[in-house]
């Protein structure tokens, strides 16, 4: 799809120069850039790149000659990833609606927006509602009386269990489950799991009476907000008897797991392979980096950042960075590891000396 400079530049909310009716096909990197290609070099660093390339267009960093780089026209922009944000959405429109496959199973009881596309094979249970405009790619299920807000896109074999509830403008990226049961299960006495978190590891685990773990079912659903997208393969457990929730704007990674019974604030990110175990609460704005984890039922603060790889265990004060297993605040977490690495020498420096001291104790 073609878009002129000057069309561009208005969805990016910026200036363009030089010949501003120039129609490009697609964004691309300096070095691969054609002559009908919008070469990205936001960046000084791309400078020799773009002067080599065939572009005769460019989206450039502020200050920069791009007719000394032998272009017809040029954007500037003062963010670049903001700027890539407009631009991918420019180039990468909405289709038109394709409305609902012959294979698709609606029952009657469903409603239905305006305008749908609802692809092959694609199976809706009793009571489900879906807003205007909505985009069910194939093979998607969705369950008991739940329902969609306007605008949402459920991308192919996407699972959405029973009483969930999006807001407008939710996706779901290819096979992401949301509203599955939680991982949830109780022993008629004392779990060997319970046991050794009370005697902290100082009592041996003998065998139960009765080790038999008994279900316990989700009856709770779950709860996105508006402009929530959940990443492939990732999973938001039901809540066991209330919703768990998933506040708005909240952007959730590819492999990451959301335990029963979380609510997650407003504008949160969680990374590749992030977890959160069950009844947990993260604030708005919170930061999961990759893999990293929280404890259950420990509360997160508002604009908390977790490093990657961070394990979690207690409550967190709103506006930290914390980084580690056990996670902790920056600066502490930087003294140990410094002292970890001086330990080698202080041992080397304990046993040298050491050899300094008589055996006997007896001093000259």
């Amino acid at each position: 799809m073609g878009l002129t400079i000057a069309e561009i530049a208005k969805a990016l909310g910026t200036e363009a120069f030089g010949d501003t009716a120039l129609v490009v096909d697609h964004p691309a990197e300096p070095g691969q850039a054609g002559a009908n290609d919008l070469a990205l070099a936001m960046s000084p660093a791309y400078g020799d790149a773009l002067k080599s390339s065939a572009a005769q267009a460019a989206i450039v960093w502020d200050g920069a000659d791009w007719q000394a780089m032998g272009l017809k026209a040029a954007i500037t922009v003062p963010r670049a990833r903001l700027a890539m944000a407009a631009l991918t959405q420019a180039f990468d429109p909405a289709p038109a609606p394709t409305g609902i496959h012959p294979t698709a199973i609606i029952p009657d009881s469903c409603t239905i927006g305006a305008d749908p596309s609802i692809g092959p094979f694609v199976v809706l249970a009793e009571g489900v509602r879906i807003g205007d405009r909505c985009r069910i790619d194939a093979h998607v299920t969705i369950g008991l009386n739940s329902t969609l807000g306007d605008d949402c896109w459920l991308n192919p074999g996407s699972r959405v269990g029973r009483n969930c509830h999006f807001g407008s403008r939710v996706i779901l990226q290819p096979n992401a489950v949301v509203g599955a049961d939680g991982f949830s299960y109780v022993t008629r006495e004392l779990s060997n799991e319970e046991r050794a978190y009370q005697s902290m590891g100082r009592a041996p685990l003998t065998p139960p009476a009765d080790g038999k773990r008994h279900r316990i079912h989700s009856l709770g659903g779950v709860i996105f907000g508006d402009d929530v997208e959940l990443g492939a393969n990732s999973c938001v457990d039901a809540g066991t008897i209330r919703a768990t929730q998933v506040g708005r704007g909240t952007k959730i990674d590819n492999n990451v797991m959301v335990g029963h019974n979380c609510i997650i604030g407003e504008d949160c990110i969680l990374c590749g392979q992030a977890a959160m175990a069950g009844s947990g609460v993260l604030g708005d704005r919170v930061v999961m980096g990759g893999k990293a984890a929280t404890k259950d039922h420990i509360t997160v603060g508002n604009d908390v950042v977790m490093a990657g790889a961070s394990g979690l265990y207690v409550d967190t004060k709103d506006g930290m960075f914390v980084m580690g297993q056990p996670a902790m605040d920056l600066p502490s977490y930087r003294a140990r590891e410094k002292g970890l690495r001086r330990l080698p020498q202080l041992i080397k420096d304990f046993a040298a000396l050491q050899k300094l001291v008589p055996k006997d104790g007896a001093s000259d």
